[in-house]
């Protein structure tokens, strides 16, 4: 019989969980600002706005944004 042993488990799972969440939610704001430096200039419609694959771009407010 182990007196503590369940406590042992539980810090490693906690900081597992805490990478796991951390790493998605960076691999998140990364994703987003690669997008954010591609679409510069402004435009007046959508037919303006650059074509990529696999980004649906509009023209809103005056500039290009990936929607």
């Amino acid at each position: 019989m182990q007196i503590g042993g369940e406590k042992m488990v539980k810090i490693p799972k906690l900081v597992y969980v805490l990478i796991l969440f951390l790493s998605i939610f960076l691999s998140i704001i990364v994703s987003n600002s690669s997008f954010s430096s591609t679409f510069v200039g402004s435009c007046k419609r959508d037919k303006d706005c650059p074509k990529i694959h696999g980004a649906n771009i509009r023209c809103r407010k005056g500039n290009c944004v990936p929607i």
